[in-house]
């Protein structure tokens, strides 16, 4: 009998990340004593560019649909918009399941959309700038959404994804702008989110729970009440409203069962509460259908905060090899490398992958990573220069505030240490369970115990 040929080494890869966040998740849960979950509930798809036809669609209906999309197209390969759903729905199975082998996929759909129908096609050309912010090349994702609007200035998708672009280039004033023409062109719930996000960006979380809160009380779908929940939950846990944030989430997963941004982040609430074992019951879940780096991250410091220095080693692990695969795909993943390494990995590798993001996009969280990075490598007056960046726009951020105040006490400047390290844990005192549990030992060595 013929053997079958072996892998390409992409899906070698992706099959080796699924494997060990599976494996080592439902290792923990035998150890914990906790039944492993499902991992086929229900997810809501309701990434920036997605077509409001994939909004509400299960990973199994996503499944499905592709399916019959890829039948459809043997039969008919002459229907461009046809193309252009398929190559949608494989950016949403990407980002649903965290294997970016999708992409390519994706990438040759829209390329054979645009050749059948080469002249007005905004549905391949928002398509292919949503697979571009999917790939963090955001810079091409602006390109593709202008053309796109060219062809239907009213394409909501296209609008989605410039506002995306503009934010992930630090283009902030511009975002807004162009958030405000959104709102007034095809106001509806995710012009809304990304206009609450940009105010946040600028320092106005208030006006960003306003928005929010109007949002919320237009939603009438299960995905738009998932959606919007979360977000502000999102923003209620990063101003340290625990209370607020896990009732936001509550409200999403009945909405949307098994909504993965909602159980993501109910997790990390639960880890800042104290409530570590619930918290790594939700992490475990969320990695074993979405091995991501931030989300295995967050596991991984959930594993350290109930001392369990094995297994977050293991997470941290797990985030390289997905990196690995990340880049044979074709995503730029130097923010990720750069996060993730500088507190888990090689500093090194951490800072080149920090400048090499700086130099593509001058964001806050891209000039806050390159202040992390250059902490660590012990370049602390540069590093300082990188943080004041990333506060510029008026953004608060726990773990910005953090950064700042381990550089500026390694430079010596004692009160300004204490002062933002202050503001971090008042903002949000359980931000990160390893670098919150830092900040208070740091405040303590320099005389501001809390």
């Amino acid at each position: 009998m013929a053997l079958r040929p072996p892998l390409p080494r992409t899906v070698r890869t992706a099959a080796v990340v699924c494997t060990l966040a599976v494996g080592l998740t439902a290792a923990s849960s035998v150890l914990s004593g906790t039944p492993a979950e499902r991992p086929a509930e229900p997810v809501t798809l309701r990434a920036a560019g997605a077509p409001a036809s994939l909004q509400q669609v299960s990973a199994d209906g996503l499944a499905g649909r592709i399916s019959a999309l890829q039948k459809h197209l043997r039969a008919q390969p002459k229907d461009a918009s046809g193309w252009s759903g398929l190559g949608a729905a494989y950016i949403e199975q990407a980002r649903s399941t965290g294997d970016p082998t999708r992409y390519p996929q994706a990438e040759k759909t829209f390329a054979r959309s645009l050749a059948v129908q080469p002249r007005d096609n905004d549905e391949a050309l928002a398509g292919r700038a949503s697979l571009a912010a999917a790939r963090h090349d955001f810079t091409s994702a602006l390109r593709d959404a202008d053309k796109a609007l060219k062809v239907n200035s009213y394409s909501q998708s296209a609008m989605a994804v410039r506002i995306d672009a503009l934010v992930e280039l630090g283009r902030y004033k511009d975002a807004l702008a162009a958030a405000g023409h959104a709102d007034t062109v095809r106001p509806g719930i995710p012009v809304f989110t990304r206009l609450a996000y940009v105010m946040e960006l600028r320092g106005d979380a208030k006006g960003a729970r306003r928005v929010l809160d109007s949002a919320r009380e237009s939603a009438t779908s299960p995905s738009d009440i998932a959606y919007v929940s979360t977000s502000l939950g999102q923003l209620a846990f990063g101003q340290g409203r625990y209370d607020t944030a896990r009732q936001a989430f509550g409200t999403a997963l009945r909405a949307v069962p098994g909504y993965l941004p909602a159980l993501e982040y109910r997790g990390r609430t639960a880890v800042a509460q104290g409530r570590t074992a619930a918290g790594v019951r939700d992490l475990e879940a969320v990695v074993r259908r979405s091995p991501l780096p931030a989300q295995l991250a967050a596991l991984g410091e959930a594993y350290e905060a109930r001392g369990d220095a094995k297994k977050a080693k293991q997470q941290y692990a797990v985030v390289d090899t997905w990196i690995t695969l990340a880049r044979a795909n074709g995503v730029a993943t130097d923010l990720d490398s750069a996060l993730v390494a500088a507190d888990h990995g090689d500093v090194k590798e951490a800072l080149k992958a920090a400048r090499a993001e700086w130099d593509r996009r001058e964001t806050v969280h891209t000039a806050d990573a390159l202040a992390w990075a250059l902490h660590r490598n012990g370049k602390d007056r540069e590093a300082l220069t990188a943080a004041k960046r990333a506060a510029e726009p008026g953004y608060r951020n726990a773990a910005f505030l953090y950064h700042r105040g381990m550089i500026e006490k390694s430079l010596g400047d004692e009160q300004s240490a204490r002062d933002h390290l202050s503001a971090a844990l008042d903002l949000n005192p359980g931000f990160s369970p390893t670098g919150a549990r830092d900040a208070k030992e740091t405040l303590k060595q320099l005389g501001g115990a809390r």
